[in-house]
C-alpha cells in the first residue's frame, strides 16, 4: 500500500492475492456441486469415468465462476484514504461509494481466517462507534497484513511510541482456563445439534433412506434395552459437547492478548481464524461482569465491554463482539474489569443498607410529583415541578457532557458503604423484592398443580350432563397410561426451582454509586454485574407496576447510546432508586422531585 498515511493518494486496489484465497475457498463450493451431480448421475445410468470426467468438469466451471466474480469484485472496489475520510467503492452491478470521516473512527478490527493467513491477507473492518448496520462500518476485503497494520495505525493516530507504550498487557491467556470451556448449556445439547446437522445434510445429498433406516435402528436399539442404552447414550453426549467445546475455547481464544494502548484498548486472540480488535477507550461507557450458573459455581466470570458500536456481529458471524475476556477466574476478571472501569467495580458483596442522617433529607421521601396509573412512567412524562421562575425544567438530558464530576464517594449514594480503596460496596435491595419472587414462585407451581389436576382427575363434564370421564378424556388417558402418578413431581418441581431462583435472584440484587460509575447486579441463572459511567447516561425511566407500587418498589433503568441501549435496576425502594437516579446524573431528574425535609 503507497503512502497510506499521507492522506492524499490516488485510489487504492484491494490485494491481488485474494483471487488464490478464492480459489481454495471455492473448494467448499465445489464438494457440494460435485455431490449433487453425483447424485443426479447415478439415476441416469451413466458410465463411471463419464461420470467421473462430469464431476471433474462441473468443479473446474465452479472454480473458475468464483475466480471471475473475484476478479470483476477487486476490478471495481477501490478505497483511498483523505486527510478527511476513508472512502470506499465497491460494485459490479450497482455502484456503491461509501466514506466515514477519520474523526469518527472508533474500532479497527482485523480477522484472517486459516486461507488468508496462508496467503498473508486480512479483512479491515472500521467503525465509527454508531449502531446504525449499514453506514457504521467499511470493510476492506482483504488487504495484506503489512498494510492493514499499517492503516490500523493511521486510522487510530499511533505511531511508533504507541509500540512501546503500556506497563505489559491487561491479561493474557493462559491455558488453565480452559477447564471453564466445559460449563455450558452447550455441552449437554451439542452433541445433538450436531447429530440433527449432519441428518439434514445427508438428506440433502439425496441419503434419506440411508438416514430413515440408521434413525429407525438407532431408536430400536434404545427402546430394546433402555436401562443401559440411554446412560451410554447420554455420557457420549456429554464426551462429544466437552470435546467440542475445548476445542472451541482453543480455536477462539488461543494466543489471547488485552492489552492498553494510548487512549485505545486492543484484543488480539484466535488459533486458526486470528482477530485483532482495537477500541478507542473515549467510547467505553463500562463493562459487564458476566456470570452463568455454571461459571458462577466453578468461580469464573466472562467480561465484556459496554461500548457504542459493539455488539453482536452481522452477516455470517455468531460471536460476541463485545466479549473483552474468555471464561477466567472471578478474581482475575475482577481485577481486569477495575483496570478498564478505573477501580469502580464493587468486589465484596453486597451490605445492608445505613441510615445516612447528614443529608438532612429522608431517602424515602424522595418522590416523583406525579400519580401514576399505567404499568410504568418515564421521567420525561412525569409532571414537572415548576421553577421560581414559573417555567418547567425539561427532563431532556443536557446537550454537553455532564462534567461536574459528581459527588464525592462518600455522598455518592446515601447508605452505600465505602470501602478504604474507594470502591464501594452493593447495597441490597428491600425484604419486599424477595417477597415478590417467593410469590410468583407459589402462584407457578399452584398453577402447574391446577393444570395436572385437570388433566388427571376425573371432574364431571358440565356440556355432557354429567359423566366421570374427564374434560379431555385423551390427554387424560395418555396421562395414565404413560406417565400415572408420577405427573405430580412436576408441580413439585416447578415449586422448588421457583424459590430456588426467587432465593438466588433476590440474594443477587444490589447497586451502588460511584464517583464514576452506577453499578447494577442482577439475575440468578445468568448474574450480570454492570458498571455504567455516569457520563454516558442520556436519560431516566421509572417504571412502577400495580404490585410493585404496593410493594413500594419500581425499577429505575439508565438510557445511554451504549451496549444494550438500557440498564436497569430492578426491584429498588422507591425513595432509594429516585435518590440514586438523581444523584447519578445531577439536575436531571431533580426538576422531577419532591423532597420532604426531617
Amino acid at each position: 500500500m503507497a503512502e497510506v498515511g499521507s492522506g492524499g493518494g490516488g485510489w487504492e486496489g484491494l490485494a491481488r492475492r485474494s483471487l488464490w484465497a478464492s480459489g481454495v475457498k471455492s473448494l467448499a463450493i465445489v464438494a457440494g456441486v460435485t455431490a449433487g451431480m453425483a447424485r443426479f448421475l447415478l439415476g441416469r445410468d451413466w458410465p463411471p469415468a463419464a461420470m467421473v470426467a462430469a464431476c471433474v468438469a462441473a468443479a473446474l466451471v465452479t472454480v473458475a465462476a468464483v475466480v471471475t466474480y473475484d476478479v470483476f469484485r477487486l476490478r471495481t472496489t477501490r478505497w483511498r484514504l483523505t486527510p478527511e475520510r476513508l472512502e470506499l467503492r465497491s460494485g459490479i452491478t450497482v455502484r456503491q461509494h461509501r466514506s466515514i470521516p477519520r474523526d469518527r473512527v472508533r474500532s479497527v478490527d482485523l480477522r484472517a481466517d486459516p486461507v488468508n493467513r496462508m496467503f498473508g491477507l486480512t479483512v479491515v473492518k472500521v467503525g465509527t462507534g454508531e449502531h446504525a448496520d449499514k453506514d457504521a462500518e467499511l470493510k476492506l476485503d482483504p488487504l495484506t497484513r503489512h498494510d492493514a497494520e499499517a492503516l490500523r495505525h493511521v486510522l487510530l493516530h499511533q505511531g511508533e511510541a504507541a509500540e512501546q507504550a503500556g506497563d505489559g498487557p491487561l491479561a493474557e491467556l493462559s491455558w488453565s482456563w480452559i477447564r471453564y470451556a466445559p460449563l455450558s448449556v452447550w455441552t449437554f445439547t451439542g452433541a445433538a445439534v450436531v447429530m440433527g446437522a449432519l441428518y439434514k445434510a445427508l438428506d440433502a445429498f439425496g441419503l434419506k433412506s440411508f438416514t430413515t433406516r440408521l434413525a429407525t435402528g438407532l431408536w430400536e436399539w434404545l427402546v430394546g434395552q433402555p436401562l443401559v442404552t440411554v446412560p451410554l447414550v447420554l455420557g457420549v453426549n456429554v464426551v462429544v459437547g466437552v470435546l467440542g467445546a475445548v476445542l472451541l475455547f482453543a480455536e477462539s481464544w488461543g494466543r489471547y492478548r488485552l492489552e492498553r494502548e494510548p487512549g485505545r484498548l486492543r484484543m488480539r486472540r484466535g488459533l486458526l481464524t486470528t482477530r485483532s480488535l482495537t477500541l478507542e477507550e473515549r467510547r467505553l461507557r463500562g463493562v459487564e461482569i458476566h456470570e452463568p450458573l455454571l461459571l458462577r459455581l466453578a468461580g469464573a466470570a466472562r467480561l465484556r465491554s459496554v461500548a457504542t458500536g459493539l455488539g453482536r456481529s452481522a452477516d455470517d458471524e455468531s460471536e460476541d463482539a463485545a466479549a473483552l475476556t474468555p471464561p477466567m477466574p472471578h478474581a482475575l476478571a475482577m481485577r481486569v474489569a477495575s483496570a478498564i472501569a478505573g477501580a469502580d467495580v464493587p468486589t465484596s458483596a453486597a451490605r445492608p443498607r445505613a441510615t445516612n442522617t447528614s443529608a438532612g433529607v429522608h431517602t424515602s421521601a424522595a418522590q416523583l410529583d406525579a400519580t401514576n396509573t399505567g404499568g410504568g412512567v418515564s421521567a420525561a412524562q412525569s409532571r414537572a415541578t415548576l421553577a421560581d421562575d414559573g417555567v418547567p425544567r425539561s427532563a431532556a438530558r443536557p446537550g454537553a457532557t455532564n462534567t461536574g464530576g459528581g459527588v464525592a464517594a462518600s455522598a455518592a449514594r446515601p447508605g452505600a458503604t465505602i470501602a478504604d480503596d474507594g470502591v464501594p460496596a452493593l447495597v441490597t435491595h428491600p425484604a419486599a423484592a424477595r417477597r415478590r419472587r417467593l410469590v410468583r414462585a407459589m402462584v407457578a407451581a399452584l398453577a402447574t398443580a391446577l393444570v395436572v389436576g385437570l388433566v388427571t382427575w376425573p371432574i364431571p363434564t358440565l356440556v355432557t350432563g354429567g359423566g366421570s370421564e374427564g374434560p379431555w378424556p385423551l390427554v387424560s388417558g395418555w396421562v395414565d397410561a404413560w406417565v400415572g402418578g408420577w405427573v405430580w413431581l412436576v408441580p413439585v418441581a416447578v415449586l422448588a426451582y421457583g424459590m430456588w431462583l426467587a432465593v438466588a435472584s433476590a440474594a443477587s440484587l444490589g447497586h451502588a454509586l460511584s464517583p464514576r460509575h452506577l453499578v447494577s447486579r442482577r439475575g440468578a441463572v445468568v448474574r450480570r454485574t454492570v458498571a455504567l459511567d455516569r457520563r454516558g447516561i442520556a436519560g431516566w425511566t421509572i417504571t412502577e407496576s400495580f404490585f410493585q407500587r404496593r410493594s413500594g418498589l419500581l425499577t429505575v433503568s439508565a438510557t445511554t447510546a451504549a451496549g444494550r441501549g438500557h440498564y436497569e435496576v430492578v426491584d429498588v425502594g422507591r425513595g432509594d432508586g429516585l435518590e440514586m437516579a438523581a444523584q447519578a446524573v445531577p439536575g436531571l431528574l431533580e426538576p422531577f422531585l419532591v423532597r420532604e425535609k426531617q
